[in-house]
């Protein structure tokens, strides 16, 4: 995980009390995280004795401000309409100008700039958009390992280090007018991210992993990875045929249907909505191998200094039981 402490930024393990493993403790680990997905092995297995250590002898953090998992070298990498339902919600809500097919042949591949990288529990500056058409978006993300270029669907599972969870949140009003999806895309405070990175291992068959999204309580989005249009190793097979793929990339793999402009009218998102998105296996959000938790996030009013608190992230392949839901930090108001 990556947190606040006072004013110092580190990586971590989340442990089942909700206490902080820091890894600043060992000088030999690096200070971000997408440097520590670099080591691989040898750095999960330096964790591990860390968290053996450091936990038995009460040495851990408590109160740490949490912050996105990680953020990544390269912009996020995003696929858009790769779940059915979905691709045909957009295709026929109107603000699909970038082509008039419903179900693509090929991945549709764009980016978030980094700038818009947040916390789940940051609030998002929904204020700032003057069209009123910003849109929420629960995705899982692939966080990239080994990186390479060229990388064959049948190889790809080895270039997966891990799993997070994105809101990819669109201002669908400029996602039209610029046919290209990044402006729209990549407004400030509008990706975000965590609150945990777990370790592929955790995971297991990521098919039967279930994205829910939930606004102010009410369920949007539920559907399971095993339909996204395009796999994961279809996706990293992709989009590794031009880009060099580095350690701690993040692709998000694609929403299901239930975004807000699939209403009739659009229910895009107003100050003091409350976003929440979960990805669990089966139904159960009680261990993080088979969950992630909660991701959550708070539109704020206009006018209102945002809050610039924390994302969780549980350290890469150490393995936490427990994981608070940020649903706690902000209340939620209903529309």
């Amino acid at each position: 995980m990556t947190f606040e402490n006072g004013p110092a930024t580190s990586i971590g393990a989340l442990l089942e009390n909700g206490d902080v493993v820091d890894f600043a403790a060992a000088p030999e680990l690096p200070a971000t995280m997408a440097r520590f997905v670099a080591l691989g092995q040898p750095g999960l297995d330096r964790a591990a004795e860390l968290v053996a250590e450091l936990s038995a002898a009460g040495k851990t953090v408590r109160g740490a401000r949490l912050l996105a998992p990680i953020r990544p070298p390269n912009n996020v990498m995003c696929v858009g309409k790769n779940y059915l339902d979905h691709a045909g919600e957009f295709a026929g809500s109107g603000f699909d100008a970038s082509q008039r097919q419903v179900v693509p042949d090929h991945p549709v591949v764009f980016t978030k700039a980094r700038s818009s990288i947040a916390g789940p529990g940051q609030e998002i500056d929904v204020s700032a958009d003057s069209t009123g058409t910003s849109d929420y978006e629960g995705e899982v993300a692939v966080v990239i390992g080994a990186g390479g270029v060229r990388i064959p669907a049948v190889e790809a599972w080895r270039h997966v280090y891990g799993y997070t969870i994105v809101n990819d949140l669109t201002v669908r009003a400029l996602q039209k007018r610029h046919v290209q999806f990044f402006i729209g895309k990549s407004a400030a405070t509008y990706c975000p991210m965590g609150p945990c990175l777990v370790t592929r291992d955790e995971i297991g068959d990521v098919s039967g992993l279930r994205v829910r999204t939930r606004v102010n309580g009410e369920l949007r989005q539920d559907a399971p990875l095993a339909d996204l249009i395009f796999p994961i190793p279809t996706l990293i097979e992709t989009i590794s045929a031009a880009v060099a793929l580095e350690p701690g990339d993040v692709i998000a793999t694609g929403t299901p249907a239930g975004v807000g402009l699939g209403f009739d009218p659009p229910r895009f998102l107003v100050p003091g909505d409350m976003v929440e998105i979960s990805v669990d296996v089966s139904g159960a959000l009680l261990v993080v191998p088979a969950a992630l938790p909660n991701s959550a996030t708070k539109v704020y009013e206009p006018g209102a200094r945002p809050v610039t608190s924390s994302t969780a992230a549980c350290a890469p392949g150490v393995r936490a039981t427990s994981v608070p839901s940020a649903t706690t930090l902000v209340p939620s108001r209903k529309r």
